[in-house]
């Protein structure tokens, strides 16, 4: 089943409830958080007290991405903020494994993500305990950025890699993705779309409606 993920980086935060539910009266049924340190990559975004905040302006699937030194630190914040699925950097890991523990321990979704340039072998040794792939397909750390191409390749790669182990686990993707593009990301393999500008640029539910047309 493919998925679109409105990322709320691009939203108006001065009406963030009222257009996160916008999104799900449009029918997203995920609802993707970028959390940014300052460290890992160079912008700081949000964290625990909005996303304890907003839980509550919908029940969509709260699909949180961390993008943040040692994850490990704030897995259990996150889960006790309303987070259902956590992503985290195999990058940013000193032991990925504790941290899919983890995440797992806690009753939530364990999804692992690569930056562009990170080889997707980096998943092989943790994919069987994993809920979700995340293949960034911009550099992490701003919204409005191109999609880059190349990532394609690693799109297929990731899938192609899950077949040959039998697995059916979702693939995001995070980064420059529109109305004139989604298609690419989903023909190589990816079921999970993460749009930030292409949502909330505009008609919310308009930009919904035709993003997921195009799914």
């Amino acid at each position: 089943m493919n998925i679109l993920a409105p990322s709320i980086l691009s939203a108006d935060f001065t009406i963030l409830g009222e257009q996160i539910k916008e999104t799900k009266e449009a029918g997203a049924r995920y609802l993707h958080f970028d959390v940014m340190d300052g460290v890992f990559v160079p912008s700081i975004s949000f964290g625990l007290p909005v996303l304890k905040s907003i839980r509550k302006a919908s029940d969509q699937i709260y699909d949180v991405h961390l993008m943040i030194e040692e994850p490990i630190r704030y897995v259990e914040q996150f889960a006790e903020s309303g987070a259902d699925i956590i992503t985290f950097h195999v990058e940013a890991a000193s032991d990925p494994r504790e941290v899919i523990d983890k995440i797992h321990s806690l009753g939530k979704k364990a999804g692992m993500a690569i930056k562009p340039k990170t080889d997707v072998n980096a998943f092989k040794p943790y994919m069987e305990s994993l809920d979700m792939l995340l293949v960034m397909t911009v550099e992490p750390g701003f919204g409005g950025q191109k999609y880059i191409d190349y990532c394609t390749d690693k799109i297929k790669e990731t899938r192609k890699m899950l077949d040959m182990a039998g697995l059916s686990t979702d693939i995001e993707i995070d980064g420059g993705v529109n109305k004139d593009n989604i298609t690419i990301p989903l023909e190589a393999g990816a079921n999970v779309i993460v749009a930030g500008s292409a949502v909330f640029n505009g008609d919310i539910s308009e930009n919904v409606h035709e993003l997921m047309k195009n799914m």
